[in-house]
């Protein structure tokens, strides 16, 4: 540790911790009422000059005009010995706090990290050990269930594909003579209405418990199971046109709510009358619009 010229003990060799002297500068006389070879420091202290210092150094600070007392500007914290403004010492300052925040979080992190650990082995001891497989064998076979003599065996349950409907598909198809019937009937709309030159097979499997046949409609809120909206899209079919309805023992009924053009089935001439449930099965065909024959297939 050096001695400035005027007594000061600095860490410093180029300027004065204290008072911001030059080091190895001409001595500088001790204040008056101060003995001589007795550091100025412990006299009284005199308030240093804002004038220049015997090498040039600064008096004030550069970054905001505050009088020199020190190493450091005690307004902004410029560094007069390496000449660094205060702004870069405080950004400085702001990064190794940051830093420092940041370990002392991930420390806090690896720390919770480890106290869980604990936690969740004792809840894999309390669950105990994971099943094992059973030994690979032989299946074992199911006793056989004996009646007592004089009490009738239960029925057996209905398979779960033939309860309420189920393993049918309806086959949507464009029929051409089902439409020349349509149209030989007449009508006034008759002669605007044209057979499809192309109508692809369409199929819809039959499940739940009722089935809508129609077509979409975003006003209603509608989308049928069966939706015949196209392309081609055939103008006598209503949006809801008829209801598909499974019975407990696998057989459907047909019913018409209300269609505008009226629902037929196997090529009858009348109209199914409305609101009327109609048993329909395997094979049977249902003729509604001017061109559309839906086909009803079981398995």
């Amino acid at each position: 540790m050096a001695t400035c010229p005027t007594g000061h003990e600095s860490e410093a060799t180029d300027y004065c911790d204290i008072c911001g002297t030059v080091m190895g500068g001409p001595p500088v006389a001790a204040p008056s009422g101060v003995p001589s070879g007795m550091p100025a420091s412990s006299a009284t202290p005199v308030p240093a000059a804002p004038a220049a210092n015997a090498e040039g150094g600064r008096s004030t600070c550069p970054d905001c005009d505050a009088p020199r007392t020190g190493r450091f500007c005690e307004e902004c914290g410029f560094d007069y010995a390496v000449e660094v403004s205060g702004a870069i010492r405080m950004a400085e300052q702001a990064q190794s706090v940051q830093a420092m925040l940041q370990g002392r979080t991930a420390a806090q992190s690896a720390q919770s990290g480890r106290s869980s650990r604990p936690q969740q082995t004792a809840a894999f001891q309390a669950a105990g050990p994971p099943p094992t497989a059973p030994p690979v064998g032989p299946p074992v076979m199911p006793a056989p269930v004996t009646t007592p003599q004089g009490v009738a065996p239960d029925p057996q349950p209905q398979a779960a594909e033939a309860t309420y409907g189920g393993a049918w598909e309806a086959v949507v198809t464009a029929d051409r003579d089902y439409y020349n019937t349509i149209i030989g009937m007449g009508g006034p709309d008759a002669s605007s209405v044209p057979f499809p030159p192309y109508c692809p097979e369409r199929r819809f499997p039959l499940t739940g418990q009722q089935v809508r046949i129609g077509r979409r409609s975003r006003s209603r809120n509608l989308s049928p199971e069966i939706d015949l909206t196209g392309p081609p899209e055939d103008p006598g079919v209503s949006h809801l046109h008829a209801v598909l309805l499974a019975q407990p023992d696998g057989t459907w009924m047909l019913v018409d709510p209300g269609s505008a053009n009226g629902t037929a089935v196997n090529g009858s001439r009348e109209s199914l009358p409305q609101n009327v449930p109609v048993p329909v099965g395997d094979g049977d065909r249902i003729q509604l619009g001017a061109w559309t024959v839906i086909t009803l297939r079981k398995g």
